[in-house]
């Protein structure tokens, strides 16, 4: 074993990190804390490690999060200190947001700069993270007495990377409802039609080229009744959910009929949603979905305030809050489940992955009211998963996301979602404009490799 992996908080995206490390780089061996009581963990697990890492000739890297106190443990344990030493920063307590009635504790942030004076290479998930603890470390030192060290970041920013937290996107396309296959991130300017039995033909969004069988052709008729006669004829062909002909557990299966060619614009599958919508009914409800930590700095008290604003002013929604909980939740989380009861889908950690991603694929919009995000996995997934994503116009968000799903303040959020909620139809149509595959595995995992390298 080369690669020494030592994680003090092991959950979340913590968790996922050291795993997927531990899957896809060979000579990984990883020695980690459960995810409880940070504060302990970030005072205590180096006195841990130093007895629970045996000593080996064989390690050359050692990486490691910033909850660790990297100085600590290469002080009790002097034959780690000739490794490579890798420090992740999947956040930073220069920044990280405290409540008003707490004193930000000086330890903690004191920790990570001594922590980044000892380590070879120290990693960011964002740009965002790295500058606004670079930034800060010169305010923050100014909290000692006297004797107050200078230009510490300039010691540390030549050690600096970003590096993003890289994510495994399962292929959730059995899990998603019919209207957001037509938005998946495969290129669908072409679609197939294939006949299936009895004569009924099929709509595939991933086939090279298609036709439409008895599709207008005349090119005199103007634009609206071209698109109306195409979009009717594909609405024929579109499957009612339920008939038997599209299983989303298996996916669709391809006819033996030979496909013919057509090209369809993003306008006219927009038509085959609506027509779709209105051939099934009254159009569902918008689908809200929450899946952050249950802590305070991910603000749950302004995103149910704004839902219950939604609530008094007669508005149909339906929520799903998920994300995982620690010792302590915060009072609101009971106080919301009781006032937003009606609208309520989906309510508490879900451990089933696939479970998660189910709920991720039905609903429609996934909103952010974080006052503290260094990278944001919950919302990457949620994209992936087809949701219109609304963030804070702060933090991280606008490093990944373009400004049309930003918000600058509470108001603004309430409005959004307002108009929303009386028009599902422009959230279910939109293709998100984030490019999900940047921060996926397979993109990011040569700078790990190169990282890791002894």
């Amino acid at each position: 074993m080369s690669v020494l992996l030592v994680e003090a908080f092991y959950g979340g995206s913590h968790k996922q990190l050291i795993d997927l490390l531990r899957e896809n780089v060979e000579g990984c061996v990883a020695y980690t804390l459960p995810a409880k009581k940070w504060h302990w963990r970030a005072r205590t697990a180096a006195l841990h490690f130093m007895h629970a890492i045996p000593e080996s000739s064989s390690y050359r890297v050692l990486f490691t999060s910033s909850v660790l106190n990297l100085c600590e443990l290469v002080a009790l344990r002097p034959d780690l200190a000739s490794l490579k030493k890798v420090l992740y920063f999947h956040e930073n307590q220069l920044v990280y947001p405290v409540r008003k009635d707490q004193e930000r504790d000086f330890q903690y942030g004191y920790n990570q700069i001594l922590s980044c004076l000892v380590a070879d290479v120290v990693a960011f998930n964002s740009l965002f993270n790295m500058e606004s603890f670079l930034s800060s470390i010169s305010s923050f030192m100014k909290r000692m007495p006297d004797h107050r060290p200078k230009d510490l970041d300039g010691l540390i920013r030549p050690k600096c990377v970003v590096l993003h937290f890289p994510l495994q996107f399962p292929d959730v396309t059995r899990l998603l409802p019919e209207h957001k296959l037509f938005h998946q991130p495969i290129p669908v300017s072409q679609i197939d039609i294939v006949s299936a039995p009895q004569g009924q033909e099929r709509l595939y969004l991933d086939c090279p080229k298609a036709t439409c069988p008895g599709e207008p052709k005349s090119q005199n008729e103007d634009e609206r009744d071209v698109n109306s006669s195409r979009a009717a004829s594909l609405l024929c062909l579109y499957p009612e959910p339920g008939d038997g002909t599209l299983d989303h557990k298996e996916g669709p299966r391809q006819s033996p009929a030979s496909p013919k060619e057509a090209q369809y614009t993003q306008r006219e599958k927009d038509a085959v949603v609506e027509q779709t919508e209105r051939r099934q009914g009254q159009m569902k409800p918008l689908h809200i979905v929450w899946p952050h930590r249950w802590e305070h700095d991910k603000d749950p008290e302004l995103f149910f305030k704004t839902l219950v604003k939604l609530k008094e002013r007669n508005l149909d929604f339906q929520l799903s809050v998920l994300g995982e909980t620690y010792t302590k939740v915060p009072e609101i989380f009971a106080e919301a489940r009781e006032q937003l009861d009606a609208h309520i889908l989906n309510w508490g950690f879900l451990p089933s992955k696939d479970g998660y991603l189910r709920v991720l694929c039905q609903a429609d919009v996934v909103v952010s009211t974080a006052k503290h995000e260094f990278f944001g996995v919950a919302m990457l997934e949620a994209v992936h998963c087809g949701c219109y994503p609304l963030c804070p116009k702060s933090l991280v968000y606008p490093e990944i996301f373009p400004a049309e799903y930003l918000y600058s303040t509470p108001e603004q959020l309430c409005k959004r979602l307002q108009g929303l909620c009386k028009s599902p139809d422009v959230a279910r149509r939109h293709h998100v404009k984030v490019d999900t595959a940047a921060y996926s595995w397979a993109a990011l995992e040569e700078g790990y490799r190169r990282m890791l390298a002894a």
